[in-house]
């Protein structure tokens, strides 16, 4: 709630309005986990590739679990079988996405489109981000829970990337995402009412191309 706004309010009436908010607040918040690109820059599909013991795919989907996020919708298209099989033992829910071709705001569009009704905000992240830690996810969660911002985005050094959340409020921006559309552009717009949480620039990295696995597998290894 707004200063101005919640100023204008007598004592009681703001105080209805902070145990509302309060209340909406504490509500269930999802996790979408995007995976379904076809990988066409590293030749084959990155979210399969091990890291550290387990694939890229399954570390991501893990990572929001421990998180505590509920529920936890996996986006996915490109050899979407396989996938699931992978996630096999997960308390995730899957969401086929066949139309995955189209570009990463149509599947964030259907990741949106699946989220159950009472879920009070959800939270994105990239399977292809393998820095990207439950503490982190958690912390993006908590921020929100404490505060009254619609949105809570990460920065990495001056580079916004996922995680990101969104309050149910904003559901219908990201759903009129066009296919040229992309979230780092909503946040931007919404910049002014959002809280911001810092990461390393060394959490952002994630993969594109073949050198992107060898470099980053071996810095797990030396971790």
């Amino acid at each position: 709630m707004s200063q101005a706004y919640r100023g204008a309010l007598t004592g009681d009436a703001a105080g209805r309005q902070d145990a509302r908010m309060r209340s909406e607040r504490s509500g269930p918040i999802a996790g979408i986990v995007l995976a379904a690109g076809a990988s066409t820059r590293m030749g084959r599909n990155k979210l399969l590739l091990e890291l550290g013991g387990m694939t890229l795919l399954r570390r991501a989907a893990i990572q929001a679990i421990n998180a505590g996020v509920d529920p936890v919708l996996v986006v996915l298209g490109h050899e979407a079988e396989r996938a699931q099989q992978e996630l096999t033992g997960l308390r995730c829910q899957f969401v086929i996405h066949p139309e995955y071709a189209r570009g990463a705001a149509s599947s964030v569009r259907a990741g949106f489109a699946a989220l159950p009704q009472g879920a009070a905000a959800a939270v994105v992240q990239l399977a292809d981000m393998p820095f990207v830690t439950s503490a982190m996810l958690a912390t993006t969660i908590q921020r929100y829970r404490e505060n009254d911002a619609p949105l809570v985005y990460s920065d990495y050094d001056g580079v916004i990337a996922p995680p990101t959340l969104f309050d149910r409020s904003l559901f219908k921006h990201v759903l009129a995402l066009d296919d040229d559309g992309c979230l780092k552009r909503l946040v931007k717009q919404h910049r002014s009412e959002a809280l911001q949480v810092s990461w390393p620039a060394a959490a952002l990295a994630d993969l594109d191309l073949p050198a992107d696995y060898e470099r980053i597998r071996a810095q797990l290894s030396i971790s």
